[in-house]
């Protein structure tokens, strides 16, 4: 059985630098928190918690803090919590993906000057909860058509419309071209990350000539459910695993070419073990 491998798989730059981050820290004296997992990953949280660190639920586990190390995840996170780390003295290492901080410049910029902030994406996800708590005036998310085509605004109301890094790129597309035909002031920037473009890309592609595909990521990874909706629209036989444990496949008889791609909180060893055990099994 002949394996695909897309390039793409795996960490991202603001994933990787996240976690490292976070690595790095495990070797200071003070007690290291993480405002949310560092990335959705299981095995990875795991692992950084068999070193020390610990995972802050939310607002009020960071109210309990009076001393330590503060992470902020790849996802970013509301000015009001940096604002909560600075005012009880807690040390902030910011970790936030370089992506996603130009993001609450811009919602902070445009908001400033009277914009309603749009937000392509999905509600209750950190990147989103946080992008919105940069906005000064009250922000909106929109994930599907149905919502787009409802939503209104106030006569010569000001819009600006920004994605969450890791939306699927032609829905975003799509959504965009609604708001367009509505006439809106609305200012739009295309704030879908360029990694993430690639490998919903690269995804498709490889999903279009194999005749299995397999999805490798956590449960609650966003961008890992995305490429998965991206793949089963290709190819049917597409299956979505954490780690090897999951790899129960019943492969078609045909298939003679796999495909494997991964999202950006997939560690490599993860990806190569699959790949390994797929070339060798089946």
């Amino acid at each position: 059985m002949e394996v695909i491998l897309a390039k793409s798989a795996g960490f991202c730059f603001g994933v990787k630098r996240a976690v490292e981050t976070v690595y790095e820290q495990t070797g200071t004296e003070n007690r290291i928190y993480t405002y949310g997992p560092i990335i959705h990953n299981e095995e990875v949280v795991k692992d950084l918690e068999s070193k020390g660190v610990t995972v802050l639920e939310g607002e009020e586990d960071l109210r309990k803090l009076d001393k330590g190390t503060v992470v902020i995840r790849s996802h970013g996170v509301p000015r009001e919590i940096c604002e909560m780390i600075e005012k009880k003295g807690l040390t902030c290492v910011d970790a936030t993906c370089p992506f996603v901080k130009r993001i609450h410049r811009i919602v902070e910029k445009e908001s400033g000057e009277g914009r309603r902030i749009i937000i392509i994406g999905n509600p209750g996800h950190p990147e989103v909860e946080g992008i919105m708590g940069w906005s000064h005036t009250p922000a909106a998310v929109i994930e599907s058509a149905e919502e787009a085509e409802k939503f209104t605004c106030l006569p010569g109301e000001k819009l600006c419309l920004v994605s969450q890094t890791t939306f699927n790129y032609n829905k975003f597309k799509e959504l965009v071209e609604i708001f367009q035909k509505k006439g809106y002031n609305i200012t739009i920037v295309n704030t879908i990350c360029n990694a993430t473009e690639e490998r919903q890309t690269e995804a498709r592609e490889i999903a279009d000539k194999v005749d299995a595909m397999i999805v490798i990521g956590g449960k609650h990874s966003s961008n890992t459910r995305k490429l998965y909706e991206i793949c089963r629209e290709r190819c049917k036989s597409t299956y979505l695993i954490q780690t090897l444990d999951d790899l129960h496949l019943e492969l078609p008889e045909t298939a003679a070419l796999v495909g494997i791609t991964a999202g950006a909180s997939t560690p490599n060893n993860i990806i190569e073990e699959v790949q390994n055990y797929v070339r060798i099994n089946f």
